[in-house]
């Protein structure tokens, strides 16, 4: 699938299944071709690497219900074996993640990507439709990101926010940043924009946490709105990342909610709660705010959503 033979907004199909075929499961990660892959690595300039998962002991307190992850060790002396295995229990959602096709539906129709309906999610004759085993087999996610530092942009600007609100990033914002910082957006562009939100997180004490995350019912983010799905849609990125909690405001408000439009109208992928401080700090050294960027997400038949495992090198 190429960028250019997409309709405009206007003309957008309901679903971008329409256009990639009804068994399609990977959406608009189709736009990652080895053409798109091939111009990508052109971005590596310094060959510095910088992993994008964030710690899993740094979860201490999950928001929306979620479980703590859990890690244990198991001592093969039994065996006799001078070894250890280690056993880890998460939520994919809890930290670092993707957020699959299989993970929200469109909340009006209650229907998924590709029609699937909530009572199809846990029934085994249904297991190949959305998986994010589809996104291994296809390859993984390899392509150009771009990180957008609206963070970096509030402090230099004088912008006050909290990051447990329901501050709203602007499509303006987005645009303003990309200009300061020297950013061209190009179809098939991995965004991701870095809010803030993991950096409150680290720097807070538990109870603050606690306050926030866990018991909180507000997040920062992209703003939903008609201006900012037509402005998604119409840049034809493959996949949109960042530190936020949800990616986009919340709680978010029909009928613009990104979530229904990202995964169950256009199967385009959203990372949360990425560590985006190191690239943040990197992308100012360099003065290059582009970069290749790959992500191998765990290989789960049916999966609903998985840690990234996303590596950016500059």
């Amino acid at each position: 699938m190429r960028a250019q033979d997409l309709p405009s907004f206007k003309d957008m199909p309901k679903g971008l299944w329409d256009k990639n075929g009804e068994r399609d499961s990977c959406g608009s990660l189709n736009l990652l071709t080895p053409e798109n892959t091939q111009e990508a690595q052109k971005e590596i300039r310094s060959g510095k690497g910088i992993a994008l998962n964030w710690n899993h002991e740094c979860i201490h307190s999950p928001g929306f219900g979620r479980e703590k992850p859990q890690h244990h060790f198991k001592d093969l002396s039994s065996m006799g074996f001078v070894a250890f295995d280690d056993l880890i229990h998460i939520n994919t959602q809890s930290g670092s993640q993707w957020d699959g096709f299989r993970h929200w539906a469109h909340q009006d129709t209650k229907l998924y990507y590709n029609n699937l309906q909530h009572d199809q999610i846990p029934d085994p004759a249904h297991s190949e439709k959305n998986g994010i085993h589809h996104w291994t087999r296809r390859g993984g996610i390899v392509g150009r990101g771009v990180l957008i530092d609206y963070a970096s942009y509030a402090e230099k600007h004088g912008i006050k926010y909290e990051a447990t609100t329901r501050h709203e990033i602007s499509v303006k914002d987005v645009e303003a940043i990309a200009k300061e910082q020297g950013v061209e957006f190009k179809p098939a562009d991995i965004l991701i924009i870095r809010s803030g939100w993991v950096k409150w997180y680290t720097e807070v004490n538990d109870e603050e946490r606690i306050r926030g995350a866990t018991n909180g019912h507000e997040h920062m983010g992209l703003a939903g709105n008609a201006e900012t799905v037509e402005w998604l849609w119409d840049h034809h990125f493959a996949a949109v990342a960042g530190d936020a909690i949800a990616f986009e405001a919340w709680p978010p408000k029909a009928p613009y909610r990104l979530h229904d439009h990202f995964l169950a109208m256009w199967g385009t992928p959203i990372g949360e709660l990425w560590n985006l401080e190191e690239l943040a700090e990197q992308c100012k050294k360099e003065n290059k705010y582009s970069f290749f960027l790959t992500s191998a997400p765990l290989n789960v038949h049916g999966g609903v959503a998985s840690p990234p495992n996303a590596l950016a090198i500059l």
